[in-house]
Parts: structure tokens; sequence; C-alpha cells
């Protein structure tokens, strides 16, 4: 047998492995095989290939021009895509938008078709179309005829409708990913927000669904399967379907409204399956037995938020290989088992909002020894007890400790500082107290994260330490800070978050701490007694969020910083005028009441489009806003988006503010307490279609209360107090149904106060801090109730003519006010079905006739006024009117009326003269008149001779006689000075 030459035989051999290449190239199925395949040097593509993409392109939206190379027939250099090096066709498609998230604020997607051209590159094994806006088709069918596709990824494209089961004919499928955005299932719409009479309509994404998921069955070389927030709530036995696809590594099914979750698998055929996500479903069973605590394969299990209830399960001890663990928010209780310990892999565990409800140290001492945990979530859970004072083995390698919102008590063991690996610790929200020094802090190089808000913690730490890390979010609200400021942050200037609001700093900002604050997002320094003034550099900074409220922070208001989206600068000593450029076209809330601010609105507040919420009340603004014209060339056709503004407690003056009427989503209007003069608009009905809460008291308002407010039907609160309103109150004031109906939503006055909500740690900032309302005879602060209350002052004005009895069909009133006015004739009989009505006044009016018996109905009634009035008769009893306070001021100033609990009996029927009762005769009559006043003589004279003869008795009396006429004289000077008071105004 003839020898074969060596070079032969290894040139052979490299034939052989160069076509074992191309055949690996063929077949192999994962992502990166196809950078074997980059943009290609081919010059040209396959005719058929270059129409099937054209076709496909005309079919979509390309705002962005993300396609823009797609011209000329060279396609395999076209973005997005890839063909074979060793074929020509095209392999690869990789058209991803950035609808999920690019990081730099762009948006570049594609929308419209997908046309079915797309079916001309048969050779397709990769096709990307995720992250884009597909928000009006579904699934084509034809997708399930790309017979040769290993990897399709459809995920977070809006697609909407039903999962075409023909997807089941992909069988070399390894990759599937059909995520969806989340979705809303119901319509979300705020009264106001779209005013009413408009044809403006809101569309929202429904998602995808499927009812029938055995196609999935057919997929048998399915690696990674991902079809998070698909609602797949009809179907009962999934469990089967997917425990058939034998080589699954991946499984992510979060948010499908799945409700059943089978105690154990027969057969387990998912023996490969690594990752296994089920958070947010509704399967409301106990915790165990449960099938996934079989899965010794398993290195990552979440199944959050899913309802399960009751002990921690001894079967996690079962999942040796596990790395990731996240339990939380269940309904898991008790300590969890010692069988953790097995988990020596373990690396993140997650259990917050469960209720262990037992100590810290044993928790501790239940996690395994030698593990190599990094992160750990407890947030929560009702732990108790003081952190241990010796570290504990399991926590060494620690870089994220949270222990938030628990019950822990104690100081903060040193042994903190022994965790050098700590990048997050979370401590927010417990009963901790003592202090934290460079022996906590001084060997945590890698700490980013320091949240010790809402505890007693004190830093003490020396005013030259340096700290060794550098912090992004520092969150020590209600600790100890101060006095001083800290200078230690001096050297944090890559913070983002910074929060350390009520740590009773009471010192100057110094210079470097405004370098420090240029870098923040979220600013929250709120509560302190900080002084100073603002930076003229502030339009510089990169802040989003800003609370600086309840300082004694002074000087003008400089430019604003141009990413800014809320500021509350309430509560401060401001002075000098608003800027005429804000600077922040953003803005979304302005908070800057109570402060010194004076001169006018500038005309730039229209330029402030997105503005939700602007609160200038309690300066000094003073002027006619009218310069912000409704046809200024700086606002749009759409008008300004403003839904809650209060300009109450300044020295504004003209007329009602004529920019109002662009404000077409407004639903919190506070004129109060200003110098606004002229008669009501009729547009305010028109134009304002969704306001809720109206007060103008205290102005100089005149005119009648025009017709057409009452078309505001969603009025709940209406304060027109101390004006020179005249006329009568309108029949039609039926209409408001804000008063008359009871709703859920507090007819989107709720909504109103949304934008003056500022999120710092485990705390809203709540914006209704600042809302009083004159009710029960005393103005009073409320906070977020103030969206249930129904209001109706008219008090103090010139109003005629009688009390309309449609006044009675307001029955959600809280409190009415119509004191202080010209009302005459009888208060309506139906006055009893204002059931809810807290507060009644109708004092110091013309009011004639008797009190309706029907008032005694009023079961809710705390305050009663009816006093000053030309009411008669007996004074009704009964029910709540039995409990008021102080009853006999209540009907004063009305001589005709009588009965309890006045002092006065209303009198017996007069006899007719000359007729005759019974058997009694003229001499009868005669002799009883004689004894009468014979008895009325000698009591006289005993009452006469004792005080001539007991001088103490006689000092007394005339002591008495003075105080009544003291008190009598007194309580005419008061009313005539109010009569007079009220003339004038």
């Amino acid at each position: 047998m003839a020898k074969v030459p060596m070079d032969t035989l290894q040139l052979s051999c490299v034939q052989i492995a160069v076509a074992l290449l191309l055949l690996t190239q063929v077949e192999t199925t994962t992502e990166e095989t196809f950078a074997l395949y980059p943009n290609s040097t081919l010059t040209s593509c396959i005719t058929g290939e270059i129409s099937a993409l054209l076709a496909f392109r005309a079919g979509l939206s390309d705002p962005s021009n993300l396609l823009s190379s797609w011209k000329g027939d060279g396609c395999c250099r076209w973005k997005g895509v890839y063909c074979s090096n060793r074929t020509g066709h095209v392999v690869r498609l990789d058209l991803k938008g950035t609808n999920c998230g690019s990081g730099d604020g762009s948006t570049q997607v594609l929308s419209g078709n997908i046309s079915s051209s797309l079916l001309g590159l048969q050779h397709l094994q990769y096709l990307d179309l995720s992250c884009n806006k597909f928000d009006e088709i579904q699934i084509p069918e034809f997708m399930g005829s790309f017979h040769k596709l290993r990897y399709l990824n459809l995920a977070a494209s809006m697609f909407i409708g039903r999962i075409p089961p023909q997807l089941g004919n992909l069988s070399n499928l390894r990759y599937l990913n059909l995520r969806s955005s989340p979705h809303w299932t119901f319509d979300f719409f705020f009264n106001g927000i779209v005013p009413s009479g408009t044809s403006e309509k809101r569309k929202f994404y429904t998602g995808i669904y499927s009812m029938d998921i055995t196609w999935l069955s057919q997929l048998t070389s399915l690696e990674h399967l991902d079809m998070s927030n698909v609602n797949l709530g009809t179907i009962v036995h999934w469990l089967p379907v997917v425990n058939m696809l034998q080589t699954l590594k991946v499984l992510r099914l979060p948010n499908c409204q799945l409700r059943s979750s089978p105690s154990s698998l027969l057969l387990s055929n998912l023996t490969s399956l690594e990752t296994l996500q089920l958070r947010g479903n509704n399967f409301h069973k106990r915790s165990a037995p449960n099938w996934f605590w079989d899965l010794a394969g398993l290195k990552y299990l979440d199944i959050t938020s899913s309802g399960f209830y009751g002990p921690f399960p001894d079967e996690i001890g079962n999942m040796t290989s596990i790395v990731e663990l996240r339990l939380s928010h269940n309904y898991l209780v008790g300590m969890i088992p010692s069988s953790m310990k097995n988990l020596r892999n373990l690396e993140r565990l997650s259990s917050s909002m469960n209720d262990i409800n037992g100590s810290i140290t044993e928790l501790f001492h239940q996690l395994p020894s030698c593990s190599r945990i990094q992160k750990l979530f407890l947030a929560g859970s009702s732990l108790t007890g003081s952190l241990p004072t010796t570290l504990v083995e399991a926590l060494r390698n620690m870089s994220w400790l949270d222990l938030s919102d628990n019950k822990l008590t104690g100081h903060v063991p040193l042994w903190i500082g022994e965790l050098t690996k700590l990048t997050t610790l979370v401590l927010t929200s417990n009963n901790l107290d003592g202090a934290i020094h460079e022996g906590h802090l001084s060997r945590l190089h890698m700490l980013q994260e320091l949240r010790l808000s809402k505890n007693s913690i004190a830093i003490t730490v020396s005013p030259t330490w340096i700290p060794p890390f550098s912090l992004e979010v520092i969150h020590l609200r209600s600790g100890q800070l101060g006095p001083k400021f800290p200078m230690w942050l001096r050297w944090q200037t890559q913070v983002v978050s910074l929060d350390v609001s009520n740590t009773s700093i009471n010192d100057m900002v110094p210079d470097w701490f405004w370098i420090v604050a240029s870098s923040v997002m979220y600013f929250n320094i709120r509560n302190n007694q900080i002084t100073g003034v603002l930076p003229s550099t502030m339009e510089f900074m990169s802040a989003k969020e800003m609370d600086f409220s309840s300082n004694q922070l002074g000087g003008p208001m400089p430019k604003l910083p141009i990413n800014l989206i809320s500021l509350d600068l309430s509560r401060n000593n401001l002075v000098g005028p608003l800027p005429l450029e804000f600077g922040a076209p953003a803005l979304r809330t302005l908070l800057l009441y109570n402060n010194m601010i004076s001169g006018a609105i500038p005309s730039s507040l229209c330029k402030l489009q997105s503005l939700r919420l602007l609160d200038l009340s309690r300066n000094n603004l003073s002027g006619s806003i009218t310069d912000c014209l409704v046809n200024d060339s700086i606002t749009n056709v759409t008008g300004l988006s403003i839904i809650n503004l209060s300009l109450r407690n300044n020295n504004l003056s003209g007329e009602f503010p004529l920019f109002l009427q662009n404000c077409t989503y407004l639903i919190f209007l506070d004129l109060g307490h200003n110098q606004f003069s002229g008669a009501l608009p009729a547009w305010i009905g028109e134009k304002l279609s969704s306001l809720s809460f109206l007060r103008l008291r205290s102005n100089m308002f005149y005119g009648h209360i025009p017709v057409e407010l009452t078309k505001l039907v969603h009025l709940q609160y209406l304060d027109l107090a101390y004006n020179n309103i005249s006329g009568s109150i309108p029949r039609s004031i039926v209409n408001c149904t804000g008063m008359t109906q009871t709703r859920d939503d507090s007819n989107g006055l709720e909504y109103a106060f949304i934008f003056g909500i500022m999120y710092a740690e485990n705390e809203l900032v709540d914006y209704t801090e600042n809302f009083t309302v004159l009710t029960k005879g005393l103005e009073r602060i409320y906070t977020g109730e103030i969206v249930y209350m129904v209001n109706l002052d008219l008090s103090c004005n010139s109003l005629t003519g009688g009390i309309p009895e449609e006044i009675s069909t307001l029955v959600e009133l809280k409190s009415l006010n119509l004191s202080w006015n010209n009302f005459n004739m009888k208060i309506p009989e139906k006055i009893g079905a204002l059931v809810q009505v807290e507060s009644l006044d109708l004092s110091h009016n013309e009011l004639s006739g008797e009190i309706p018996s029907s008032l005694s109905a009023l079961t809710s009634l705390s305050r009663l006024n009816l006093s000053y009035n030309n009411l008669s008769g007996k004074v009704p009893t009964g029910n709540q009117l039995q409990t008021l306070e102080d009853p006999a001021s209540i009907y004063i100033g009305n001589p005709g009326l009588c009965g309890p609990p006045l002092p006065w009996q209303c009198s017996q029927p007069e006899l007719i003269p000359g007729e005759t009762h019974g058997d009694a005769s003229d001499d009868d009559v005669g002799s009883f008149l004689l004894g009468t006043g014979s008895g009325y003589v000698v009591g006289l004279w005993v009452v006469f001779c004792t005080f001539l003869f007991k001088r103490k008795w006689r000092a007394s009396w005339f002591s008495l006689c003075d105080r009544l006429y003291d008190r009598a004289y007194v309580q005419v000077a008061v009313t005539w000075a109010s009569f007079r008071g009220k003339t004038n105004g």
C-alpha cells in the first residue's frame, strides 16, 4: 500500500476542518453565531431579498430615519441586515428600537405594518423587531413560516391582540421573546384632564394575550421563553405544556395573570431549567407544596407578589444550586427555616414585605454561614431586636444590605465598618438611635448609597474627616446632623439624591454646598433653619426635584435649572420680584407660598406649558395679571396645563384674570384675599368646565352670580364670601352635581394635588398642608381630606330674595354659610334633606316664619347659627339639636322665637272676652283676680322690707342689676357695630 505524503494528509485535515466549520456556521443557533456575519463584504445581494426588504420598509413609519441606509443593491451593508458570507442570503435582521430605554433620552422606533414580503427571506435565522411601536397591529401569522428561524424577539413593541398559534411551526426556534409592555385593562381617566365637551380621546395599550398555548409544545428545541406581561389568565393547565420543553433553560412568565400552580409534577422534564420568573401572578395558595421547590438545578427563582401564603417552606433547602431567590411581597410568615443553610451558592436573598416577625439576630444565624451572600433585602419584614454586636459570618461579603421599615432598636454596631464590599446600606424607618462615627465609615471605600432616614441616628464625625467613599445617594431625613452644616458632605461631589431634611441644621449655607449640589438631581433640605441666599448659578444645576421649604432662605429667586420639574421654596424669606424668565421649560410644580415675594406676576408664566401646580399664595404680589393675555403669541392653541392654582393672600388687583380662559384643565382655583374687582365673567362656566374647587372670598367682586357658573357640574366647593355680590342664588345651582352626588374619585380634585406631592425617602411630602377651609366658624388646615370637602359659602355679600328650595338638593354639602346677606322669606322646608351638613349658618339675614321641623333631621350637624333674623314660633327640638353647644346663642336676635332652649316659654292661647269655660261664674273670676292682686302686693312688700333691713342682700341685688345692665349694653353696642359694618361694606 502506497504511503500518503504527510503534507497531503495535513491539507486534507485542514479541508475537513474548514468544511466542519462551515457546517457549524450554518447550524449554530446562538446569537453569537451571527457575529460571524457582520455587515458583509459582499457588494450585491440576492435580487429577491432586496425586493422583500424594500417592500417591508415601504409599510413602515420611520420618523428617525433608522433605515436611511436602505438604498442601492448592497443590502448586506444596510443597517440591521446581515448576510452569510458563504451563501449571500440574508440570515439576520436586527431592527431593535429604543422604546425599551436607550439611556440617552432619544426615541428611535419603527411603527406601521409588517409586510408579508418578509417571507422572501426564507434563510432568515435571526429576527429582532423588539422595542418598537407596532401599537395598532397583531403579531402577523406569517411569522410562523420562517422555518429556519432560531431567534425571534418581538418584545415591548406594543403589539395587540392574540398571539398567533402559527408560531408553533418554528420547530428550530431556541429563543422566543414575546414580552408585552405593561398595560392597562381599564380606562384611565381623571375628570378635568380631558375637558367635558371635547372630542379628545386617549388610547391606551391593552397588550397581547393567548387563550391556548398548546402550540408551545411543538418548539422542542426552545431554550429561552419570555412571555412577560402577556395575558394568560384564562389558561389553567399551562404547566403541562411548558413541561414538554425539555431543553428549556429560561422561563419568564411574570404578570401573566396566572391563577394555578400545581403542587407537583409526576414527571418533571424541566431538569435543564435555571431561571424561573413567576412574579406578579394570582396564585393565592400555600407556599408549599409547590412544583418549583423540587427543581434542584434552579439558579434563579422569582415568585414576588404572587399571593403565596403560610410559613416559609422547608423545601427551600432543596434548591442547592440557587444563586438568587426572590420571595418579596407575599404573605409568608414566621422565621426563615434552618434548611436555608443548605443554600451555599446563594448570592441574593429578597424577602421584603413578608411577616417574619422575629429577631434579626436569629435570622442572621439561619443564613448559610459559608455562603456568598452579597445582597440581602428584608425591608418591611417586622424584624425586631437589636443588630448583633459581632459580625455574623454570613454577612461578610455583603454589598447591599436593606433592613428598612422594620422594628429594629439600639445602636448601629461597629461591625458595619467591616463590610468592606458594602455599596448600599439601607436602615430607613426603624427605631435605631445612638451615633455613627468614623469607626463605622472609614473602611467603606465602595459605599455608594447611605440611607438612614427616619431614625434617631446622629452622625458625629470630626469636621476635618475626609470620607473614603463617594456617595451617590445620601438620605438622612429626621436624623441629627446639625446645628452646623456637616463638613464631610463637602467631599461628596457625585451625589444624585440628597435628603437632609429635618436634621436640625441651623446654619448659613456654605459656598461649597452649592458646588456639591450642582450634580444633585433629587434635592431635599426641607424643615431646617438654614439661612443664606439661593445661588445666582442655580440655573446651571442638574436638579429635577428640589424641596427647600420651611427654612429661612432669603434673597431673590434666581433663574431655575433647565431640567427642573418640581420646586418647593415655600415657607422661606424670599424677597424681590419673580424672575422675568423662569428658565425651566418642563416645570410641573412650583410652590412659593409663605414668602415675601413682591412685584407683578411676569407674563413669562405662560411659557411654562407643562405647569400643573402653581401656588404663589401668602406673598406680597401686586398689580394686575392680565399681561398674560389669552391671545399672547407665546401660548399655543391647546392653552396652559395648570390643574391647581392658588394666588390667595396677596395684593393682586384688576378683573378676574383673563389668562384663565386658557387653563381648560383647571380643577382647583383660589384667588381669595386679594383686591380683584369687577363682575364674575360668564365664561368661567364655559371655559373652566373641569373646575371642582373655586374660592374667591375677600375680594371686591360685584354683580350677580352668573347663571353660567352653575354649568360647572363638577363644582363641589364654592366660596364667594366677603365680596359685593348681589341678586339672588340661581335656582340652577342644582346642576352642580359635585354637591349632589357622591363620587369615589372626589371629582378629580384628588388628582389636582398629585403634582404637589414630592417623593422623598419613604415619605410623600404632601402639598395639601397649605390648604385652609373656613367651616364651623373656624379656619382649619386640611390635608388629604380636603378632597372630600363639599362647601357652599356665600356669606357677607348683598344677596337678596329667598333661599331657593333647590338648595335642599345639594345633599353632599358639609358646610353651608349664607350669613350676613339680605335673604328674606322662609327657610326652605326641606332643609333637613342636607343630611351630610356639619355646619349651617343662616344668621344676620331677614328670614321670617317658623324654623322648619325638618332641621332636627340633620344628625351630622355640629354647628348651627340662625341668629338675628325675624324668625318666630317654637324652636324645634330633637336629635342633634339637643347636643349643640351654647344653644341659646343659636337663636338670639329673633324675638318671635320661644320654647327651649330659650328662657321664655311659648304662651297659651288667649281667652276670648265674654267667653266662659266650664261652670265658672263672674263672682269666681272676681275672687280670683282679688286674691292674685293681694298676693302680689304682699309679696312685693316682703321683698322690699327684707332689702330695707338686710344691707348685704341689698348690695348684692344692686350689683346684679349693674351686671345685667352692662351685659345688655355690650350686646346692643356689638349688634349695632356689626350692622353698621355690614351696611358700609
